[in-house]
Formats: C-alpha cells, structure tokens, sequence
C-alpha cells in the first residue's frame, strides 16, 4: 500500500481505471460474441448491426486504452472475414 499522499491518491485513479477498462472490453467482448451468433443464425441484417456495434466498441475501448491498438485492427479485420464468408455463403445457398 502507498504511503504519500500522491501516491494513494494514483492508487485510487488507477483501480477506477481498472474499473472502467473492465467494462470497455466486456463490451467490446460482447458485442463480438453478439455479433458471431449473428452469423450463426444467418440473418443479414442483424449481421450488418452486430458488426457495425462490434466495431464500435473495438474502437472505442482501443481509443481508451483498454486494449491495444493492434489488437482492436487484428479484431476487426478476423469478423470483416466471418462476415465476408457468411455473406458468401448465404450468396451461395
């Protein structure tokens, strides 16, 4: 535990920050895993939502800090490829 003031009160920032990075990336999480039941179920226009939500909230936890930059692109490009491969095969079917 800190003992200067300085010192408690940084303590103190940074588990609010802890806090709110938790939730950015159980949203962003969410909005992944919304997004892949989507596909699953095949419906297009939910697809379309879930992704633009999806990314979204990537970007926005990426912008904050609660995940890396690299990580939010490496995201997004792997559900712009789900999204592709549903696309083709409903195109397909």
């Amino acid at each position: 535990m800190a003992h200067h003031k300085s010192a408690i009160k940084r303590w103190h920032q940074s588990l609010r920050e802890r806090e709110r990075n938790r939730a950015r990336r159980t949203r962003a999480r969410n909005a992944i895993r919304k997004l892949r039941e989507a596909v699953a179920a095949g419906d297009g226009t939910a697809i379309e939502e879930a992704l633009r939500r999806a990314y979204s909230a990537v970007d926005r936890a990426a912008k904050k800090g609660a995940i890396h930059d690299g990580k939010a692109d490496r995201l997004k490009r792997r559900m712009a490829h789900l999204v592709q491969k549903a696309r083709a095969t409903q195109d397909a079917a």
